[in-house]
C-alpha cells in the first residue's frame, strides 16, 4: 500500500524522508524497526456489507478491530473502529492499523440518505477474483503463494484512487450541501487521495498532549491536499469535470497508554485548554503554550505516573545475582528498589477521539 501511494503522491516519498530525517536528529539511538514505518491508513465505507467484507479481509493479515469511535459527537455522521494486530509480538513486528469509518445513513436527513443509499447501491469496492480468494480462504485456505499474492493484489485495488466517479455531479453537490463527509464517502471510498500540487497544507492545530518529559496517548498533525481534478460521469454517461478537496496524510508520535484514571485527568486538563483559548486558538504556537499551562498538573516523571497509577507499564525480571529479600513473597516495589525487576512503559496503539474525527 505504501508503495501504491508513493507513486500516487510523490510528495508522499518526500514526507517519509522528512520524519526519517528528522528522526534520525533527535533520537539518541537508532530506532527499532517499528518505529521506521507507517503506522496507520485509513478507508471510508459506506454500507455494513462493505465493512463486513474488510473485516474478512483485514483478519487474513491478522488485523482485527479494535474500539469504537462514535464521530457523531464532533458532528461527523460516522461511526468507526480500528484494524490491527492484537499481540505484543505482533505490534512489534509491525503496528499497522486501518482506520475504518461507516456512514451512519440513520443520522442522514431522509432525502439525503435516500439519495446516499441510490449512489452507494450501484458500487462495488471488491473485484468477483477477491470475493473468490476470500470465499477460498475461508473453506479451504489459500494453498499457493502465488494466491496469496493474488489476494494482495486485489486487495490493493480497493484503496487505489481513481479521478472518475460514477455519481451525477448534481448528486454530489445535493449530499455535500449536508455534510462534506457524506459526498466524500459515497463517491470516494479511497480516503488516501493523490496530492498533484507542488505543496500540502498543515493543518493549524497539533491537537494532542503538550510536549512532555515523558510523551503519553497522540501527538499528530495531518497534511491537507488541494482541490483535485474528477470526473463526475451520470447515468447517461456524461461528464462533468469539477473538483474534490481530499486528506493527504498524517505525521504522529506515540506515547504511552494511559489508565482510566489519567484519561480523566487528560480530559478535564485538556477542557481547561479548550476554555481558556476560547472559539479563535490562533496560531498552534499559542494552542501549545495554552496546552502547557493547563496541563501544569499533569505528572511528568514515568516514576510519578508509575506510582499514581496513571500509564500503563510492562514489567520484566532483571539477570542480578540473588538479592536478600524480606521473605518468599516479595512486593513490587521491593523488586523495584533492589533492581530485580525493570519496567517501560506500554505504546498507546489507538486513537483518541479529536484526531479519529480528522481522519
Amino acid at each position: 500500500m505504501s508503495e501504491m501511494y508513493k507513486k500516487e503522491v510523490p510528495l508522499y516519498d518526500e514526507l517519509l524522508s522528512i520524519v526519517a530525517e528528522v528522526d534520525n536528529q533527535v533520537a539518541s539511538d537508532p530506532l527499532p524497526p517499528r518505529h521506521r514505518i507507517e503506522r496507520h491508513g485509513d478507508i471510508r465505507l459506506g454500507t455494513p456489507r462493505e465493512m463486513q467484507i474488510m473485516a474478512r479481509l483485514f483478519a487474513l493479515f491478522n488485523m482485527f478491530p479494535v474500539g469504537y469511535y462514535d464521530l457523531s459527537l464532533v458532528g461527523f455522521p460516522l461511526h468507526a473502529t480500528a484494524f490491527r494486530p492484537l499481540t505484543s509480538d505482533a505490534l512489534a513486528r509491525n503496528p499497522f492499523r486501518v482506520f475504518t469509518s461507516l456512514l451512519r445513513l440513520d443520522l442522514l436527513p431522509d432525502e439525503t440518505s435516500t439519495l446516499a443509499q441510490k449512489v452507494l447501491s450501484k458500487r462495488n469496492l471488491f473485484s468477483d477474483r477477491l470475493m473468490e480468494l476470500l470465499g477460498q480462504a475461508k473453506t479451504t485456505g489459500l494453498a499457493t503463494p502465488e494466491h496469496e499474492a493474488e489476494l494482495l493484489e486485489e486487495s490493493l485495488k480497493i484503496f487505489r484512487w481513481h479521478a472518475t466517479t460514477h455519481t451525477p455531479y448534481d448528486s454530489y453537490v445535493q449530499m455535500k450541501a449536508v455534510h462534506p463527509m457524506i459526498a466524500d464517502i459515497a463517491c470516494f471510498p479511497k480516503s488516501r487521495k493523490p496530492c498533484s500540487s507542488a505543496e500540502c497544507r498543515l493543518r493549524i492545530e497539533l491537537r494532542a498532549p503538550p510536549r512532555r518529559a515523558c510523551d503519553i496517548l497522540l501527538r499528530q498533525t495531518s497534511f491537507k491536499a488541494f482541490e483535485e481534478r474528477v470526473q463526475f460521469v451520470n447515468d447517461n454517461g456524461e461528464v462533468t469535470v469539477s473538483h474534490h478537496t481530499a486528506r493527504f496524510g498524517e505525521v504522529e508520535q506515540r506515547g504511552a497508554a494511559v489508565t482510566r484514571k489519567e484519561r480523566e485527568l487528560y480530559d478535564t486538563l485538556l477542557e481547561r485548554a479548550d476554555s481558556i483559548a476560547g472559539a479563535n486558538v490562533g496560531s498552534n504556537d499559542r494552542w501549545q503554550k495554552v496546552l502547557q499551562d493547563a496541563f501544569t498538573p499533569y505528572p511528568d516523571t514515568w516514576a510519578e505516573l508509575r506510582s499514581q497509577g496513571l500509564v500503563f507499564f510492562r514489567y520484566r525480571p532483571v539477570n542480578k545475582a540473588s538479592t536478600p529479600l524480606s521473605g518468599e513473597v516479595c512486593k513490587l516495589s521491593e523488586l523495584l528498589a533492589n533492581g530485580l525487576v525493570e519496567y517501560e512503559p506500554i505504546t498507546y496503539e489507538d486513537f483518541l477521539p479529536i484526531s479519529a474525527a480528522g481522519i
